[in-house]
């Protein structure tokens, strides 16, 4: 698990106490897209697409929409840096 990765999974467990999370890089996946090698690039990890699904207690009584923000927030450091983030977030 890269640098970023390894920091998204360590903030969302602080925030979140999951009691699932996959912290997924999806960035082979895009070899040669321009996002993709511009991370490779500046940064030098090569890391870029990232997918997220988390569960928590934490989100019950949180719509969709809620739940997105909570976790964006948590990671507002780490989206800047990366090209592209899909999440699947719920409550147990």
């Amino acid at each position: 698990m890269g640098k970023i990765a390894t920091a998204i999974k360590e903030k969302l467990q602080t925030a979140f106490n999951p009691s699932h999370l996959d912290v997924i890089d999806e960035s082979h996946k895009h070899t040669g897209h321009a996002g993709a090698k511009a991370h490779l690039d500046v940064l030098g990890s090569g890391e870029s697409h990232f997918h997220v699904v988390i569960i928590s207690d934490a989100f019950h009584g949180m719509n969709r929409l809620v739940r997105h923000r909570a976790v964006m927030d948590v990671l507002s450091e780490e989206i800047m840096v990366i090209h592209a983030f899909s999440l699947e977030a719920s409550a147990n």
